[in-house]
């Protein structure tokens, strides 16, 4: 896609979201402050990425031939008109573009799979970036159709199937990332559900993410979320920190969706800044921290339900949340990402749930999990 037709895009998303923040005037006056912040958000990023990409076009001679724009139409065309589902991705793996075969897959309406948070993948686009991948999809998921085969991260594979230097980078680090935190994991006492899930936050941190939040079920699966550890950037905000270690989870609206859900929930410049609540001043945690991406991840137990049923039968039995934010101009969290974060969240919901050896380490497992796979030893 040109760069004419991306910035089109991005200004066509960004008067979206100002529509949507036109129709918050009936909120009560206490969610105001949130509503003003994410304006805020919205004009800043007008000032700083929409105006000087504008410029930069305006001084430029129009783009192409007649050639070309022909061919760029029937490109167009074809787009729309494929049989199978096909959504165009860019370099975040965001979705910029799906077809009408995708949307009837999916069961996003044409025209709110970019930039509305509702695509089934786990993204927003991101600023201004050019589509580098259509993937096809013909499977019976949201996930068939977000990325191409064999690349976990959506975009293209080099000729022949051999994946890129910085493919090969990611797929590295990631692999790197859940090794890390198992062996963290293994380190912990058998029986410790508190320590595994801290353990688990200590890695993510900073290499990972700049903030990790992370919220225990200490009454067992699908209790009231406790927060248990909040670790962020050393020269980050101190009110930030302190407004995030003295919440309730109850008052984070995404928190409390992903554990209901048991699903993970990945977002680029959330559009909700209220997703993860206020602080003392009532303004919102994700304008306070400058969050520019979050992935928000269940940690499930596992094993059969304490009544002797399958496992998941009557959903996912959640032990705890961690929440991971990116800041400033760090690059948000890829699919790729994501998919490492959701596997090591499941090597999290394992560990919290062994039970203390027969000397009695750790006391009789994690609270609530006499169900899980082992027993309480």
């Amino acid at each position: 896609m040109s760069e004419t037709g991306s910035f089109g895009e991005d200004l066509a998303d960004f008067v979206r979201r100002v529509g949507a923040l036109r129709g918050s005037r009936a909120l009560p006056a206490a969610e105001l402050r949130g509503v003003l912040d994410a304006a805020l958000f919205e004009l800043e990023h007008a000032a700083e990425t929409l105006w000087p990409r504008y410029e930069r076009l305006a001084a430029r001679a129009p783009e192409g031939t007649s050639a070309e724009r022909r061919e760029r139409q029937l490109l167009r065309a074809v787009f729309q008109r494929l049989p199978l589902p096909v959504v165009l991705v860019d370099r975040d793996t965001a979705v910029r573009r799906m077809n009408p075969a995708a949307t009837a897959l999916t069961g996003v309406r044409a025209g709110t799979g970019t930039g509305s948070g509702a695509v089934p993948g786990v993204a927003r686009p991101g600023g201004g970036r050019a589509p580098s991948a259509a993937g096809a999809g013909t499977g019976a998921g949201a996930g068939a159709a977000s990325g191409a085969p064999g690349r976990p991260g959506g975009g293209p594979e080099r000729p022949g199937g051999v994946p890129g230097l910085a493919e090969v980078t990611e797929r590295a680090g990631a692999l790197d990332l859940v090794d890390a935190v198992a062996t963290a994991l293994l380190r912990t006492a058998p029986g410790d559900a508190r320590g595994a899930l801290e353990a688990a936050a200590r890695v993510l941190h900073g290499r990972f993410a700049d903030w990790v939040v992370a919220d225990l079920c200490p009454e067992g699966p699908d209790g009231p979320l406790r927060r248990a550890a909040v670790l962020g950037p050393r020269d980050g905000d101190a009110r930030a920190a302190r407004a995030l270690a003295a919440q309730d989870p109850a008052s984070c609206p995404l928190v409390v969706e992903v554990a209901a859900g048991g699903s993970a929930s990945l977002q680029v410049r959330p559009e909700d800044a209220l997703a993860l609540g206020t602080d003392a001043d009532g303004a919102a945690v994700l304008m306070r921290a400058g969050v520019g991406s979050l992935l928000c991840l269940p940690v499930v137990a596992a094993g059969p339900a304490p009544d002797g049923g399958a496992a998941g039968a009557a959903g996912p039995r959640v032990l705890g949340v961690l929440t991971l934010l990116r800041c400033g101009a760090r690059r948000a969290f890829s699919m790729a990402e994501a998919h490492a974060a959701d596997v090591l969240s499941r090597h999290v919901g394992l560990a919290m749930c062994r039970p203390a050896g027969p000397g009695g380490l750790g006391g009789t497992g994690c609270a609530g999990c006499a169900g899980c796979a082992g027993g309480t030893g």
